[in-house]
């Protein structure tokens, strides 16, 4: 098991992928994964970059590399290598020509926490539901709907 990993104490790990129209990737959204990392909702374990090119060719950059570490300088304090060549390819295999796609593994921190309360509590959880942020935008509008 990696260093800093505990089975006993990891929370469950989404993984993201992120897709950016015609390659125009800048940057932003690591400030934003920096101050999820810091405040302790997640632990960034594994990021990757993908590009796509007009020809079909794929791009990998991992946060190794100086090209994405320089973006996304102190987003993360290790690399897990959760994120395999064939899931790379995978996502670059879904990604239209002139496209990129930031793939990114993080623990929900906060989960492992809240399961270590429910387990001293003697508590279980029984249900957890993902629900997608567009279908909770589209009742959160329809709220407001006359």
């Amino acid at each position: 098991m990696p260093a800093g990993l505990n089975a006993d104490r990891v929370g469950p790990v989404d993984v993201a992928v992120i897709t950016f129209e015609g390659n125009r990737f800048n940057g932003d959204v690591a400030p934003a994964l920096r101050q999820l990392q810091q405040d302790g909702s997640v632990r960034i374990l594994d990021l990757s970059f993908i590009r796509k090119a007009e020809d079909g060719s794929v791009g990998i950059v991992e946060l190794g590399d100086a090209e994405l570490a320089q973006e996304f300088d102190q987003v993360t304090d290790a690399q897990f290598d959760l994120l395999s060549d064939e899931d790379l390819h995978s996502v670059a295999d879904s990604l239209p020509a002139a496209s990129s796609a930031l793939v990114v593994a993080w623990e929900n921190s906060w989960a492992a926490r809240l399961a270590a309360a429910i387990d001293a509590s003697n508590g279980e959880l029984v249900a957890l539901e993902h629900i997608p942020r567009d279908v909770v935008m589209r009742a959160v509008e329809a709220l407001d709907a006359p």
